[in-house]
């Protein structure tokens, strides 16, 4: 089984900024996926393309990235432009996967549920 975890940063957006963050997070990982390990986008297309959103502080999103980058796990941080809410190059979300569900829960199986 595959998936995809958006770890969004613990910072204040409105919803509209959070869903379009964890939008652009998803994207630019899928396109890195089909890009560069296509079979495994493809199993995780066919299985409905799971994803979850939890929620980190910056601190900790930049050291999961930096572990998945370690075990070669797809991810994609994304920064903000700062054409609305948010100052320019704020960390908003890290995309990590699609991979198998058991290599992303090492990295993000402790953290919560985005409310």
């Amino acid at each position: 089984m595959y998936k995809m975890v958006i770890v969004v940063n613990d910072i204040e957006m409105s919803c509209g900024k959070l869903a379009a963050q964890v939008a652009h997070a998803a994207v630019e990982a899928a396109i890195i996926a089909y890009r560069k390990r296509r079979r495994l986008f493809k199993k995780w297309m066919a299985e409905g393309a799971k994803k979850v959103v939890v929620v980190a502080d910056e601190e900790e999103i930049l050291g999961i990235r930096r572990e998945a980058d370690r075990r070669k796990i797809i991810n994609a941080v994304i920064r903000d432009a700062g054409l609305t809410e948010l100052a320019p190059g704020t960390l908003t979300a890290l995309a990590i996967g699609p991979d198998e569900e058991a290599a992303i829960d090492q990295l993000t199986g402790h953290l919560p549920l985005k409310k």
